[in-house]
């Protein structure tokens, strides 16, 4: 793998003809009595916080893999503004790293959740990526995309996907346990695994 380009909000990297961004959509800070464990249990403190209420930063980026002659593949897609005023800018981050978000064809959502979904929108309303012609989404997160109604024009676009699965070409979806029952997408030309999470 060789480096690329790095700035606050992008990183590059290539390995033959194929190319990996990673690109920040924003942060959200979240109370640490939020996070959880497997089976819903809440996470416990080792150590008293040192103000009222502990917050952990959590970065919330998304990667987009380019292979020559293959279509573009965004994994995720930031939460769009729906969120927190400190998310939604994949947008921006794309426009600073020289992407054309018209040059994205196909998502993969590795979750369901607001932050991994609602990128498929700008803050403004309209569609982020206007030429997208797959949404791959792991089968276990359908129902909790389809429960969004802001997203029910990309309904047709879903693509389910369970281990095993081929979502593209040169990608192979892998069941794992992890965040949630967890498909990891695996592309061998970059011989790169990245976490591919399905949501409860």
């Amino acid at each position: 793998m060789k480096f690329l380009s790095q700035s606050a909000n992008v990183m590059a990297c290539a390995s033959g003809s194929s190319k990996v961004w990673s690109l920040s959509d924003g942060y959200v800070d979240l109370p640490a009595q939020s996070l959880r464990y497997p089976n819903d249990k809440v996470c416990t403190q080792t150590a008293s916080p040192q103000r009222e209420e502990s917050l952990v930063r959590l970065s919330v980026n998304c990667f987009l893999l380019d292979r020559s002659g293959s279509d573009r593949v965004l994994i995720d897609c930031g939460a769009g503004g729906s969120w927190d005023p400190s998310m939604g800018y994949l947008e921006e981050t794309m426009c600073e790293a020289g992407i054309d978000t018209s040059s994205i064809t196909v998502v993969a959502l590795t979750h369901a959740h607001g932050d991994h979904i609602n990128g498929l929108l700008t803050p403004d309303g309209r569609r982020t990526f206007r030429n997208l012609s797959k949404i791959v989404i792991g089968e276990d997160a359908v129902e909790d995309f389809l429960a969004e109604p802001r997203l029910a024009d990309f309904r047709p676009l879903l693509a389910p996907v369970s281990g095993g699965d081929r979502p593209d070409d040169h990608l192979l979806a892998v069941a794992m346990p992890g965040h949630a029952p967890a498909i990891w997408v695996t592309s061998s030309a970059l011989a790169k695994t990245i976490s591919y999470p399905a949501a409860t």
